[in-house]
């Protein structure tokens, strides 16, 4: 068996896009319109070959997907966590859950996606400012 995927709904299309693109760094791999459905598949990952998300954008739609619509979260192994929490930060991504083990971290979407950021390997060792940073603890 292999992971192929994991759906989101998106309300708003150019937002999502900008987060996981420009600030998180996956690459659209494939896109379809699917005028009788009213709606556009966008399918992002990491690398080609690699796990895809599926954003489902509903035209017309001003709907915003709330979290009982959504599954718990994505998951990122990422070279650096502080390097990579740092980049979010400095592009406007809030840090729900800091670093501060040097290990994991929790970000949300624009559509309030948890999303876990993992260390590859082992945890790299706690440092400032993550160690201070408080947990707003919303992931």
């Amino acid at each position: 068996m292999k992971f192929l995927h994991s759906m989101i709904r998106v309300s708003d299309l150019e937002a999502s896009l900008d987060f996981y693109i420009n600030k998180l760094g996956l690459m659209e791999v494939r896109r379809k319109d699917v005028p009788e459905g009213k709606f556009t598949l966008i399918f992002l990952a990491t690398a080609i070959g690699e796990a895809e998300i599926e954003l489902t954008h509903n035209w017309g739609s001003e709907e915003v997907y709330d979290t009982g619509r959504n599954f718990g979260h994505l998951a990122f192994e990422v070279d650096n966590i502080y390097e990579t929490c740092q980049h979010l930060q400095n592009n406007g991504v809030t840090i729900n859950r800091p670093p501060r083990c040097g290990y994991m971290a929790f970000i949300k979407s624009p559509d309030n996606i948890s999303i876990e950021l993992l260390q590859k390997g082992e945890a790299l060792a706690p440092k400032e400012p993550w160690l201070s940073m408080e947990n707003t603890g919303t992931w």
